[in-house]
């Protein structure tokens, strides 16, 4: 796999570009109070799967570097890797919709839509290729139950 962007270093940048966005469309501001709250919801959410699905690595004493799947020396298919194959972008995403709700801008949600398309490109695909090199038919069968995303 060729060297991409640390998944955090993207959820920063298209942070970033989520709020620049909303300062720079407030044509696209919305107002509904509600929408703070579900922004904690969700960032809550975010942290709880990220935090989860890192403890479950470490638990099975196999890399989190997701720029080296290659390194992987087991395949996690316990905890929050049963329904989802990537929680800790999920939760990365979480984050970045929670803060597009706490812009109340339509435009901020440039951020997250551009991470799902950007992560699913630039990093799991290539990570789903290197994994089935790695794991065979065991990552073939895992991918056949359980969604990329949700």
């Amino acid at each position: 796999m060729k060297l991409r962007i640390p998944p955090v270093v993207q959820t920063i940048l298209f942070g970033t570009l989520s709020w620049l966005t909303a300062k720079n469309f407030p044509v696209a501001d919305i107002s509904y109070p509600v929408l703070k709250y579900l922004a904690i919801g969700l960032f809550l959410f975010g942290t709880a799967i990220l935090l989860q699905a890192v403890l479950t690595f470490a638990r099975q004493n196999t890399t989190v570097n997701p720029l080296e799947p290659e390194k992987a020396d087991k395949l996690v298919l316990s905890g929050l890797y049963r329904y989802t194959r990537n929680p800790m972008y999920l939760g990365l995403a979480a984050i970045l919709f929670a803060l597009a709700f706490v812009l109340q801008n339509v435009a901020a949600l440039a951020g997250p839509i551009l991470f799902l398309i950007t992560m699913t490109v630039l990093q799991i695909k290539p990570e789903e290729r290197a994994l089935s090199e790695k794991f065979g038919q065991q990552y073939i069968e895992y991918r056949q139950r359980v969604r990329r995303w949700l």
